[in-house]
């Protein structure tokens, strides 16, 4: 038995640097880009950004929850009366089933608050592409109280 156990440490040991590879540092910057990715099989930004699976996410800061033309919302999306902001999107990305209950969006939600930043900076990257342009008129909209 004793003969099994070396070369099951060795090659434990052996898959440390890998495993240390795949783990995030908590000291390093997070890709916004990179964290997109979880989001891109639905959804797309950038010049040619379409509806899909999902809306295209191009301007969506200041942009109503529901209203993009190129794609077709739940119900329960339209009537959430959600405008989107750093705020409403990321509890959104947090819980999307807890901000909008009977929402369509199939997502567990994002934890890591390094990683939400930066999927919401990406995301400013493409607010001029958009319908959704951020002009300051997020002042004028009803507060949306979002659950905590």
């Amino acid at each position: 038995m004793n003969r099994l156990r070396l070369p099951t440490f060795l090659l434990f040991v052996s898959f440390l640097p890998a495993l240390q590879a795949c783990s995030s540092s908590a000291d390093g910057p997070v890709d916004g880009a990179k964290a997109f990715q979880k989001c891109a099989s639905c959804h797309q930004v950038g010049p040619n950004a379409r509806g899909g699976f999902g809306p295209q996410l191009n301007g969506l800061f200041g942009r109503r929850a529901g209203s993009s033309a190129d794609f077709i919302y739940s119900d329960a999306m339209k009537r959430s009366g959600i405008v989107w902001d750093e705020r409403s999107l990321a509890a959104f990305l947090r819980d999307p089933s807890k901000v909008v209950p009977g929402t369509r969006m199939r997502f567990w939600g994002i934890g890591d608050e390094r990683e939400l930043a930066a999927l919401l900076a990406h995301l400013r990257g493409f607010q001029q592409a958009g319908d959704g342009a951020d002009d300051g008129a997020d002042a004028r909209r009803p507060a949306i109280r979002l659950p905590k």
